[in-house]
């Protein structure tokens, strides 16, 4: 089979570095897609993307489709034709729309059937049909229209490169016609660039000064930007997201270091790094112990004959975005934190729900009673906790959302308030996102709950529950950190009891009289998404919030111990009979009338089956107070055999009524026993 390399490059002006990736990879696998509709064969392909274009190259292309059968099938038969075997309206029907005579249809099967060949397209044929599709496809939220073009894209179209080898493939994309013209860098090399083949393209770009493969640019970037940090006995911080920003905004990246003056570096860190990182676009340095250094490294689209130029163009811009940090911790500090709450009495934090100061007082009476459970300082708690809002009516979070709860720790000690509630200001919002760190103290942990069950509570007591993908409270957010904060902190609470609590806390304010249901069968379907990312099974789940416990650390321990059972040798038999005994026991007319007596025991298999359930009941008892289910399944999985027996030997529904009830009632004990963990008849 013939094959050659298939390149195709859409240059266009200056693309949204911040979702040039997601556009390149989108572009590849739409064409990817097409592809294989096409029925076309290659090896490989892999994306381009640079600021001014976008592009995917494509290995052994098939310049043909294969030739194939294609196969219609009609109506019946039996419905085709008549008794004297004349052609149905449903047949001429049917020969008529593929443009046959009905001669040709083959009727020795069930159905009517018409086959033919198809000549496979060429690859020069489909590809601007699979390239168009795939543009069309984008993920692009605005698109834009340029000149007196109809045609839109994310933004305007400057030229087009469709190459077959080294043929042009004949074919218009977004108003332009294919060529082999590309261009480099807008500075160093703007001349045209003629490319006599597919394969010539990131040689000849790189002639251009254009690193246009993205991952290679940004490997350079990340390379370049280490060494330098190095040399300033520093570390870079580099967020992925901020790198894959500056890997779209450069061509040609030479990264260069900056400074900024020492005297700002008594303003909290996070405030500069937020505006050098957010506003500038900047690299920040810190030192071993994460402290930030005066300087920066910005990443330049241009190779400088002086780049001395360029670090004091760059140093001459950051500087006023720090002295405005600066100047906005000054200005707050003049002012005690707490009496922000002033303000706070005038921002509404939802119309129903009331102000912002408001919720500050529910919080710190939550996180009173929290800490006083977890053994935490209600004082400090209750500190923490109507403080915990204060900075939101700040200079500097006004001018730096982001720095909410930081911008309170600062400020509080500078208040001299205690090291705990300063950082219980902070740590109120953790985990902000998977993975993240969660609160280190008592008093953290008593204010991030609170304010998470608050919002929750309030928002759901108003009848305003998320809806398919509205969440504006970030309430499905703020339900995963809740429970991960109460299950890996190891905290004894129930979510129900705290539920009342912060329904009690708002007063009339709520409508909705099922709020702490309600919020607990949110929550109970949080787990799902939160275990899965654990990889645990979707029917471990489903087994334990069958049981619906309401203390999170308490499903948690059930989770492992159902996980965990379900690779013991017995767990498939178990599981079995659990299914068998649940359907027994739900069957219209079945009771269950209390204890089992003995004496009705007349059968070796059950009496041996009720002996060893009296003794599990003695012996797990202490287990399941504990919390110890993983021992207390294991215990259970020597039940296999007396339950096999007890199905193979034993007739449930025997004639005589008492025995017959005395032996649900012993299947019923036995069901209680796997039921106080989980009901394993779920597992799959």
């Amino acid at each position: 089979m013939t094959t050659l390399p298939f390149l195709v490059e859409l240059g266009c002006e200056e693309l949204p570095p911040k979702s040039l990736k997601i556009l390149a990879e989108s572009f590849l696998a739409g064409i990817e897609a097409g592809l294989k509709q096409a029925g076309l064969a290659y090896e490989g392909a892999r994306y381009y993307a640079a600021p001014r274009r976008l592009a995917v190259h494509i290995d052994s292309l098939a310049l043909q489709q294969p030739d194939r059968v294609l196969t219609v099938d009609g109506p019946p038969v039996k419905a085709a034709f008549d008794a004297n075997g004349n052609p149905t309206q449903a047949a001429l029907g049917f020969a008529k729309k593929n443009g046959i005579d009905i001669s040709e249809v083959d009727r020795s099967g069930e159905k009517l059937r018409y086959s033919r060949q198809v000549k496979g397209e060429s690859a020069t044929a489909l590809m601007t049909q699979i390239i168009n599709q795939s543009l069309a496809q984008l993920p692009i939220a605005k698109r834009m229209r340029w000149g007196a073009n109809k045609v839109e894209f994310v933004r305007p179209v400057q030229w087009l490169v469709m190459l077959l080898g080294s043929d042009i493939v004949d074919g218009e994309i977004l108003g332009f016609k294919a060529g082999r013209v590309s261009r480099g860098h807008r500075f160093h090399a703007p001349a045209p660039i003629t490319l006599n083949h597919a394969n010539d393209y990131l040689a000849a770009l790189k002639e251009a000064y254009v690193i246009a493969d993205f991952a290679e640019r940004q490997a350079s970037i990340l390379q370049q930007v280490t060494d330098l940090a190095t040399k300033e006995n520093g570390k870079a911080l580099i967020p992925p997201a901020l790198l894959d920003e500056v890997t779209g905004l450069v061509e040609y990246p030479v990264p260069l270091v900056c400074s900024f003056e020492e005297r700002f570096l008594h303003v909290p860190q996070e405030a500069l790094i937020s505006t050098m990182q957010d506003n500038q676009k900047y690299f920040c340095l810190v030192d071993a112990k994460g402290k930030l250094l005066p300087r920066f490294i910005t990443v330049a689209n241009i190779q400088s004959s002086n780049p001395k130029f360029i670090v004091e163009g760059n140093e001459k811009v950051v500087r006023p975005r720090l002295t405005d940090a600066e100047f906005f911790f000054k200005q707050d500090q003049k002012v005690k934190l707490e009496s922000r709450n002033e303000r706070l009495k005038t921002v509404v934090f939802q119309a129903q729900l009331g102000t912002v100061y408001e919720k500050a007082e529910r919080i710190s009476e939550l996180a009173a009673f929290i800490a006083a459970q977890i053994g935490g300082d209600v004082a400090l708690a209750q500190r923490a906790g109507i403080l915990s809002k204060c900075d939101l009516a700040t200079e500097m979070v006004g001018e730096f959302p982001e720095l909410q709860g930081i911008a309170g720790y600062y400020y509080a000690q500078h208040d001299g308030e205690g090291e705990e509630i300063a950082l219980a200001l902070n740590e109120q919002y953790l985990p902000k996102f998977a993975g993240d760190v969660l609160p280190t103290t008592h008093s953290g942990l008593a204010v991030a709950i609170a304010d998470k069950l608050d919002t929750l509570v309030g928002i759901f007591g108003i009848n305003q529950p998320p809806t398919g993908s509205k969440d504006p409270f970030g309430l499905r957010r703020a339900a995963i950190g809740l429970l991960r904060i109460i299950i890996e902190k190891e905290l004894v609470l129930d979510i129900n009891v705290l539920s009342q609590q912060a329904v009690n806390a708002y007063g009339s304010k709520l409508s909705n009289a099922n709020t702490v249901n309600e919020v607990f069968e949110f929550l109970l379907g949080r787990y799902r998404a939160m275990y899965e990312e654990q990889n645990i099974g979707v029917d471990v789940i489903q087994a334990v919030q069958t049981l619906k416990p309401t203390q999170p650390l308490d499903f948690d321990r059930r989770i492992k111990a159902v996980a965990n059972f379900r690779n013991l040798a017995e767990a498939e038999a178990l599981a079995a009979a659990n299914k068998r005994v649940a359907n027994i026991l739900s069957k219209d007319g079945v009771t269950v009338t209390g204890a089992v007596d003995n004496s009705l025991l007349s059968e070796a298999a059950e009496q041996t089956l009720a002996a060893q359930v009296a003794k599990l009941q003695a012996e797990l008892t202490p287990l399941f107070a504990a919390g110890d289910y993983t021992s207390a399944l294991t215990a259970l999985a020597a039940l296999r055999a007396p339950i096999d027996s007890f199905f193979d030997t034993v007739m449930v529904n025997a004639d005589d009524l008492a025995i017959r009830q005395n032996r649900l009632n012993l299947l019923a004990s036995l069901r209680a026993l796997f039921l106080a963990v989980a009901d394993i008849s779920q597992l799959q």
